[in-house]
């Protein structure tokens, strides 16, 4: 079995070799820029993201491992009983309770800031 595996890896890497060998080896300026979508670079790489963006993504996968407990809760249901449903009442009152944290701390406002006439920086 471990030669059938063997053979298989040595066809593979033989035909990698050939194809870089029997390959064009002349390379352009054009064949050298990263395209991406079909967009023409504009700009660095190396810009600077705001942490609001960081944040936003971490809460988003955060919440979104939380819904994969909540449906896997969902289909046992009939299994787990008053117990199960009250387990889950306490998950989602934590969570509810996070957000509302979150939203207190305005972790999630991260648009123009409008500032009231008379207001100071």
């Amino acid at each position: 079995m471990i030669w059938i595996f063997f053979i298989g890896v040595c066809v593979i890497v033989g035909s990698m070799l050939g194809a870089y060998f029997l390959g064009s080896q002349k390379f352009d300026r054009a064949a050298k820029v990263p395209y991406e979508s079909g967009i023409a670079i504009t700009g660095s790489a190396r810009t600077r993201v705001p942490i609001h963006f960081y944040v936003v993504a971490m809460l988003f996968v955060i919440f979104d491992l939380e819904s994969i407990f909540v449906y896997a809760w969902s289909v046992s249901i009939r299994e787990l009983g008053w117990r199960g449903f009250s387990q889950i009442f306490v998950f989602i009152a934590v969570l509810l309770l996070g957000l509302a944290y979150l939203i207190k701390n305005k972790a999630l406002d991260f648009g123009p800031k409008f500032r009231k006439p008379g207001e100071s920086l």
